[in-house]
């Protein structure tokens, strides 16, 4: 299938980098690889629960709050209003990153609206993990979640009150008055849900937390008007996604989903952009499909099969280290992603995991309950959890990829599955990542 590939010599447009399945799809190594192309790399989204992996010669940088651009000198990196912190993980991240030689200053900005994850958020999450897993009739009803706080933190955000904001680190009296208030009503929620500790001690976060407060200020602003200047001063600016359109909070699979709209229409909300600033989107997926915790996941393969498809993709949480859960590639949720995130370009990656396979399968449409095919996603827990995949069946290639010049050099075979991919989800493949290395991509090639 013959398709238009963009000019990527095109270096006026903006860009985001987005995961179209279930996270962990190499959205780092994609926002590495574009960062020489772009100015500004922004996170919109999620918190320290996502975790992107860079390789860079013989080093691992594993990130979970900062953007990937900051491995890159010269780049102004900015952890925007939708992000949710926890000062303890960041500043222990740019910690490591400094002992590593990388350059953690100027180059970093946090908005002062962004807001704050706790300890008692974690506690929380916890908490109602364990009451959902063993407390309910018997039925596990747990989400399977990082236990990082993210999910109560976005709670306290909506419910307003009970919020703290990077900007309240910054003004000891008024943080104490907050937590004064919250810490009373936290202490009673998590005694309710079996927890047995102390009550929370307002003075105690205070000082711990006004600490962080004078050691962030220099990075803090107002990053909607910093972004705006950016886009009036003509600097290309790259939005990094975290977690996966099949998470979004609206659009993924509910309610096992993360907290946040981790999907391309997070980032006006996010950032303070307005999307009509947006013209390119990289959607990124794996050659096939994984996924982390609880939830339906139709092409999950529970055997050998799966196995060695997790061996050969080293697949384990960046941030928990956990087993992920691994199938054949679902290019029906492919093209629900690529639909709601307005793809305009495809990075696949890890194809390389799929070498000596002797026959792969890719999920083209869903078998209802009523017998009925579907090529349309369900976005919804408990009606994807009745859907079975249906399959078409591709021959393998026996070698190894050993470093293709370009994507005309891979086995035919190879070719005829990303050609099968673009056919199905209707969008070109710009990139073709066949190992972790920054010079083991194909990039817009034919």
């Amino acid at each position: 299938m013959n398709q238009r590939r963009p000019d990527l010599s095109d270096n006026s447009r903006h860009t985001a980098v987005v995961g179209l399945q279930w996270g962990d799809e190499g959205k780092g190594k994609i926002v590495d690889l574009l960062t020489a192309r772009h100015d500004v790399i922004v996170r919109y989204n999620g918190g320290a629960n996502a975790g992107h992996t860079v390789v860079v010669g013989d080093q691992r940088y594993a990130l979970h709050l900062i953007p990937a651009g900051i491995l890159s000198p010269g780049k102004l990196c900015i952890i925007a209003n939708g992000v949710v912190v926890d000062p303890q993980v960041l500043f222990e991240e740019i910690d490591s990153l400094r002992s590593r030689g990388i350059e953690v200053g100027d180059n970093l900005r946090i908005s002062d609206r962004a807001h704050v994850v706790m300890p008692y958020h974690k506690e929380h999450d916890a908490a109602l993990e364990e009451v959902l897993l063993h407390k309910c009739g018997g039925k596990n009803l747990s989400i399977g979640t990082t236990k990082r706080g993210i999910g109560p933190a976005y709670a306290d955000k909506v419910h307003r009150s009970t919020a703290i904001r990077i900007g309240d680190l910054l003004n000891e009296d008024r943080l104490h008055r907050k937590l004064s208030v919250i810490c009373t009503i936290r202490t009673a929620e998590l005694a309710a849900l079996g927890v047995t500790a102390p009550p929370l001690d307002p003075d105690e976060l205070t000082r711990v937390y006004a600490d962080y407060g004078r050691r962030i200020r220099p990075s803090v602003i107002d990053t909607v008007y910093l972004l705006h200047d950016c886009l009036g001063d003509g600097r290309r600016i790259l939005f990094e996604g975290a977690n996966a359109c099949l998470l979004d909070i609206d659009h993924g699979t509910y309610p096992y989903v993360t907290s946040s709209n981790c999907s391309t229409l997070g980032i006006p909300a996010g950032t303070g952009v307005p999307g009509r600033h947006l013209r390119r989107v990289l959607g990124t997926m794996k050659a096939y499909t994984s996924r982390v915790g609880e939830g339906p996941f139709p092409t999950e393969l529970l055997n050998e099969l799966g196995d060695r498809i997790r061996q050969r993709g080293h697949e384990y949480g960046t941030t928990t280290n956990r087993p992920r859960r691994c199938g054949w590639v679902d290019l029906v949720a492919v093209r629900y992603s690529a639909m709601i995130c307005g793809a305009t370009g495809l990075a696949c990656m890890l194809l390389d995991v799929l070498s000596g396979f002797e026959e792969l399968k890719l999920c083209t449409g869903y078998r209802m309950p009523d017998g009925s095919v579907t090529e349309r996603f369900v976005p919804d827990a408990e009606g994807l959890s009745e859907v079975r995949a249906v399959y078409e069946t591709m021959p393998g290639w026996p070698d190894e990829l050993d470093d293709p010049s370009e994507r005309k050099t891979l086995p035919a075979e190879a070719r005829r599955y990303l050609d099968r991919i673009e056919d199905f989800v209707g969008v070109p493949i710009e990139i073709v990542s066949v190992g972790p290395e920054r010079t083991q991509t194909l990039e817009a090639v034919s």
